[in-house]
């Protein structure tokens, strides 16, 4: 019989109860047993949510306290040895200690390196193997939350990172360990937690293998299939069901027909018809397959017509029996309830889907294949009228925008001079320059400020002098520091997507629409509905008061138009190149206004242009042109004179850093503590030209570098790079950060980088 299932749910709860507790437990105001009654709760609240959305069969152990890649390190005991883990059963402080470092107690141990799940913006902590690396059952989270399910009536499908993916996200710090030669070693582990799972009275096992859906080798193909046969010869009672997303098959669906599995999740939402074509041709008798026709990464209301299409075909091929309905992936991308949004219009709102409506979905598409169309005609009608209704609103063209980005050409996307021309006219400024990101620490004073605004309880005048004041202090502190480059620290600033598409046509806001990008750090995305422009200018006020106080540069602050798009929830209805372009226009005619009133240093952040990437390789060339000419068309139309730097953390930049050269701009600064120096490791093979400030500490840690480690880092820098060239900033910006361990981690990197410069000569 067909059944509706889920492959995962946001675990941070409506209100972001989890991120309360996590916090308050990291701050000794939480006891631990408080923190896991909170855990159990929301887990109890929602398997009842997915059992009343019409679910059939409801994941367990998609909840973590943090990242579920971590959880998989627990469960294998992949713990490094910085740790100082007993091997013991695996504790809570050990956990959070490799998710964000640890400094207290005499001890003082940096976090795991922490990078973007495939091509989200979601950031999942990466494993770390050494020399020698067993593996051995350290936690049986996944066990216990089956019996917990269990317990309350619920007989859920536990689901694990799979063995081979958890391997291919691995690194390695010291030594040479080939990922693969590990699978042998790792997959008892992964045998016990199934006979653990099948004592425990298990049926169904998701284990997910997204890396399968990515371009692989025939080695790691064969990996596959060995990893496959071992843990089918020691499933005992359970039927294992692998689950890829994020992009079709392609040349791996040979591998994934030949897994001896029960069943196999394909993603239809990002691969398209074609990969269903080839699925439905060979497709076994017996086996499952499931569908994931309903999005899991957008916030658009599905076709239901077209997605039962798709089912209706899979159906006549392989039967009703064989056929599972689902998400494309986990809707952990996704907010949780639409029905918590009271502020949106209603037109709007009719257009959208979150996690439980998708839900919903998914169990309205199940039963019209099991029970036929006529059983649920009403829903189908109303989508159909909902559907067609977004595709010819006039709240979603704007003729001027599409005429004016028509109207693009190469000569938009050039600077007047080559980088080596305008870095003479630019900024005198000593060697190894220092400067931060952009943002300071949101204090809880700045967060209840703009509550006290958004409740009516401040006047707009009054908050604006509070705006001001926080500027002039966080100036005056730059100075004492001794910053060669200044920045207003974006107090303004809720978030650096949602605080420019506020003021950008085209967007719309929830009040409660919170996706985890990383830990206990939410975003709530903007939805991109419609032709995008800028009415009015956007930060040339505050700027130019932050200049006004202060002799030094100060920067003016941007995001780029490729993370305002990655980071929203994006139109569906047209390319994203062309929703890409007309931000570029956007953000250019703010980057005018910035140089008309006289700053002449301007950051363009795109901390999403690598993130962006197409997860196949034979599509990133189209890919990289269309973002990188978006990137020059937001800055082709200043003079020499203005310095323009970008900024990008967080993602795997040696695949690009030749591409990031293409931006043109004249100062990046990127990422390059957490990650161990692999930026480094890049760029002596490649001899980047402009000027690069490599991260000198891990800013998502609260942990304080002393200058004498960040002049070592500078001076691995000095190995690859030419002094000139580098500037010396932390990793990324500093908004999570408390002001205690901000200003002693600036005046240790600005001690290092005086360190390093020339002692001036008498005359």
């Amino acid at each position: 019989m067909t059944i509706a299932h889920n492959l995962g749910f946001p675990p941070l709860g409506a209100h972001r109860e989890l991120k309360r507790a996590t916090e308050g437990y990291w701050s000794g105001k939480v006891p631990q047993a408080a923190l896991l009654q909170t855990g159990a709760e929301l887990r109890a609240a929602h398997w009842r949510l997915q059992r009343d959305a019409g679910v059939d069969l409801i994941p367990s152990n998609d909840f973590s306290y943090y990242d579920r890649v971590l959880d998989a390190c627990a469960m294998v005991g992949a713990v490094p040895t910085r740790y100082g883990w007993s091997g013991g059963s695996f504790d809570l402080d050990t956990y959070f200690a490799m998710a964000r470092g640890v400094q207290s107690g005499g001890r003082d141990v940096t976090a795991m390196e922490m990078t973007k799940w495939f091509d989200t913006n979601y950031h999942y902590i990466v494993p770390e193997f050494e020399p020698g690396q067993t593996f051995r059952l350290a936690s049986t989270k996944v066990v216990d939350e089956f019996t917990e399910a269990k317990a309350l009536g619920f007989h859920t499908k536990p689901v694990l990172i799979g063995p081979v993916t958890f391997l291919l996200l691995g690194k390695t710090r010291a030594g040479r360990v080939d990922r693969l030669d590990l699978v042998d070693a790792l997959l008892p582990v992964y045998a016990d937690v199934l006979g653990r799972l099948d004592a425990a009275g298990a049926t169904w096992v998701q284990i997910d293998e997204p890396c399968l859906a990515l371009d692989r080798t025939p080695a790691e193909r064969a990996a596959y299939v060995r990893a496959y046969r071992f843990l089918a010869d020691r499933a005992h009672g359970l039927k294992l069901l692998v689950t890829t997303y994020f992009a079709g098959l392609d040349d791996n669906l040979a591998t994934a027909r030949e897994l001896p599995v029960a069943g196999l999740h394909v993603d239809l939402v990002r691969a398209g018809g074609g990969q269903l074509d080839q699925l439905l041709k060979a497709w076994p008798k017996g086996r499952v397959l499931s569908l994931g026709v309903i999005d899991g990464r957008n916030i658009w209301r599905a076709d239901l017509a077209t997605a039962l299409g798709q089912l209706e075909r899979a159906r006549e091929r392989i039967g009703a029996d064989d056929l599972w309905v689902a998400p494309s992936c986990s809707l952990l991308h996704v907010p949780v309830d639409l029905d918590l949004e009271h502020r949106l219009d209603a037109q709007l709102k009719s257009w959208l889907a979150f996690a439980t409506q998708k839900l919903v979905e998914v169990a309205t598409l199940a039963r019209a294949i099991r029970d036929g169309r006529a059983a649920v005609a009403a829903e189908l009608e109303a989508n159909a009228r909902l559907i067609a209704g977004r595709r010819s609103s006039r709240r979603i063209h704007e003729p001027a925008v599409k005429q004016r980005a028509a109207g693009v050409s190469e000569k938009d996307m050039r600077r007047a001079s080559p980088h080596a021309t305008r870095r003479k006219r630019q900024l005198r400024l000593p060697l190894f320059p220092t400067t931060t990101i952009g943002s300071f620490p949101q204090t809880a004073e700045v967060r209840a400020a703009r509550k006290q605004l958004h409740d009516g309880k401040l006047t707009p005048q009054e908050y604006d002098a509070f705006i001001a004041d926080q500027i002039a202090r966080t100036l005056k502190l730059q100075e004492e520091l001794g910053l060669d480059v200044l920045v207003h620290g974006e107090f303004e600033r809720n978030d650096m997507v949602e605080y420019f598409g506020e003021q950008l046509q085209g967007f719309a806001f929830t009040e409660h629409g919170w996706v985890q990008s990383y830990g206990t750090r939410y975003v709530k995305p903007p939805l991109i509905y419609g032709d995008v422009s800028r009415p009015k200018p956007m930060t040339v006020r505050w700027s130019t008061y932050a200049q006004s106080r202060t002799s030094k540069p100060v920067k003016g602050m941007l995001t780029g138009p490729v993370t305002i798009l990655q980071w929203s929830f994006v139109r569906d209805d047209q390319p994203r190149a062309e929703t890409a372009k007309q931000l570029a226009l956007a953000i250019r005619d703010e980057v005018k206004d910035l140089e008309a009133a006289g700053i002449r240093v301007i950051q363009i952040d795109e901390p999403a242009l690598r993130e962006g990437l197409p997860l196949r390789r034979a599509e990133w060339p189209a890919y990289l042109d269309w973002a990188v000419n978006a990137f020059r068309l937001a800055t082709g139309s200043v003079s020499d004179a203005t310095q323009i730097h970008t900024h990008m953390c967080y993602s795997e930049f040696n695949d690009v850093i030749r591409v990031i050269e293409k931006m043109d701009a004249d100062v990046i600064s990127i990422e390059n503590a957490r990650s161990g120096s692999e930026l480094l490791e890049a760029l002596k093979e490649y001899k980047y030209p402009n000027e690069i400030g490599p991260g000198v500490y891990d800013i998502h840690s609260p942990r304080v570098p002393s200058a004498a480690e960040i002049g070592a880092a500078l001076k691995r820098m000095q190995g690859v790079l030419n002094d000139r060239q580098i500037w010396v900033n932390p990793d990324c910006g500093l908004k999570t950060r408390g002001w205690e361990e901000t200003l002693q981690a600036l005046r240790n990197m600005v001690q290092a980088a005086r360190q390093l410069r020339p002692v001036p000569t008498g005359g």
